[in-house]
């Protein structure tokens, strides 16, 4: 690849970089405008209705642990998908409140899916998954690629940390753009759980 065609996935990267890492807050932000068929909840959690949603994209590649990962290998489970880096502290905060939810509702079909973003480490990624004592698997993104596949105005991670909820059928549910408490995050998840 030369020089000139590199430049525009470069700068590309440096962009989604740069608005992930500003994001990195416990406040999160606001998303939405224009037709994009969700609401937002006083809680910060955005949700689209069922029939309304969209599907998300491609996330698939190495893992911290250098296994392959495909989330569509998940379709039939409602998915938690988890945006994080070791270095942000709200991503530390959540990081028990997740596990404690994965193991409580693994075996009602939930699978957690972190995605680590910004690491140019995998050792730091699995440092911070062995000090949380996270057991579900993370694909690693050190460029945010991935995050690049989401398209605008639909639910997309906008920050780190971002929490999507996708439904059985592989379309995103939900998003929250803020660290969340078990609470909130059981809120997430929950309606979509019940989803026949």
């Amino acid at each position: 690849m030369s020089v000139a065609s590199r430049a525009p996935l470069t700068l590309a990267g440096a962009v989604v970089t740069a608005l992930l890492l500003s994001a990195c807050t416990s406040g999160g932000t606001s998303g939405g405008g224009g037709d994009t068929n969700f609401i937002m909840g006083k809680d910060g959690i955005s949700t689209v209705e069922k029939g309304k949603r969209d599907a998300a994209p491609d996330l698939s590649g190495k893992t911290i642990d250098d296994k392959q990962l495909a989330v569509s290998s998940f379709k039939g489970k409602v998915v938690v998908l988890n945006v994080w880096g070791s270095w942000c502290a709200p991503c530390r905060a959540e990081a028990p409140n997740f596990e404690k939810v994965y193991k409580d509702l693994k075996p009602k079909g939930v699978q957690f899916v972190g995605i680590n973003v910004a690491d140019p480490q995998a050792r730091s990624a699995r440092a911070f998954e062995e000090q949380y004592g996270v057991t579900y698997p993370s694909l690693y993104d050190p460029s945010s690629k991935l995050m690049l596949r989401f398209e605008k105005g639909t639910l997309n991670p906008q920050a780190i940390p971002s929490t999507l909820v996708l439904d059985r059928d592989g379309k995103i549910a939900a998003r929250s753009l803020a660290a969340l408490s078990e609470e909130k995050l059981r809120k997430m998840i929950d309606p979509v759980l019940a989803e026949k």
